[in-house]
């Protein structure tokens, strides 16, 4: 018999094994017995990043991982966590208040790339900054600058890491005239051969960093293979490209005890 598992989030609500009762922040709106229920599991999945650090707290293992939860969109961490980790990053600097961005230009060229530092995710907030106009228009009334070097390239990488295991690793390649090859934003999805330096680059990258459920996005500059950054909430349109069912692979995964 499939043993059953307790999530809060609804991203495995199509799970047959996976029974799954909401968020409520206000930890009172649950019931007598989905309090046990939280109480007496082994794991918490999907938590979101306000229980999971609660959890955490209690000694209470979740899926994704806390280490996972505290990256969670947010760049500036995961910046400073690769380069902690001496991992293959672009150039990267975080600049706060006016004094430090007016200093951007000497530590980056033109074009270079500009990100929304927190909160943001399917291409949105990331721009290509060629000149002054650009970048005179990113930083106004801006306290914090996230600027990246540009390596140019029509194309780059997802790996999807779960538990230990690479589970799938695709192409997207931008659209025409787009620098950024999010599917959202025009990019299509190949299948073609990934290299297996990438997805152990994409492997390594999550062990080191604690992270169990991530998109590691990952493009090759100068021959060699570099991260550009981590989406814990990255969408499933590479399942479905490859025609894999991702709820039914996450059922396995849990049945398997691999998550």
């Amino acid at each position: 018999m499939a043993r059953q598992v307790l999530a809060l989030e609804a991203r495995l609500r199509m799970c047959s094994n996976v029974r799954t009762i909401g968020v409520r922040p206000n930890f009172t709106d649950y019931s007598e017995e989905e309090v046990r229920w939280i109480r007496d599991a082994e794991k918490i999945y999907y938590p979101t990043a306000f229980y999971a650090d609660l959890l955490d707290a209690i000694g209470k293992a979740t899926f994704p991982s806390y280490h996972t939860y505290k990256c969670v969109q947010d760049k500036i961490k995961q910046s400073a966590l690769f380069q902690l980790a001496g991992l293959p990053h672009p150039r990267t600097r975080v600049f706060y208040g006016k004094r430090q961005q007016s200093k951007i230009r000497q530590y980056f060229s033109y074009p270079c790339i500009a990100k929304e530092p927190r909160g943001s995710a399917m291409g949105r907030g990331v721009y290509l900054i060629g000149n002054d106009a650009d970048l005179n228009a990113y930083t106004q009334d801006r306290h914090v600058a996230y600027i990246q070097q540009y390596l140019p390239s029509d194309r780059d990488i997802r790996v999807v890491v779960i538990g230990n295991n690479a589970v799938h690793a695709y192409w997207r390649i931008a659209g025409a005239g787009e620098f950024r090859t999010n599917v959202a934003r025009g990019g299509r999805i190949s299948l073609a051969p990934v290299p297996e330096a990438a997805i152990a680059l994409a492997r390594r990258a999550a062990q080191v960093c604690g992270w169990d459920d991530v998109g590691m996005d990952i493009c090759c500059h100068d021959g060699q293979f570099t991260i550009l950054e981590a989406n814990m909430k990255y969408g499933r349109e590479g399942f479905r490209a490859a025609g894999i069912d991702y709820f039914q692979m996450m059922e396995q995964l849990i049945d398997d005890g691999q998550i």
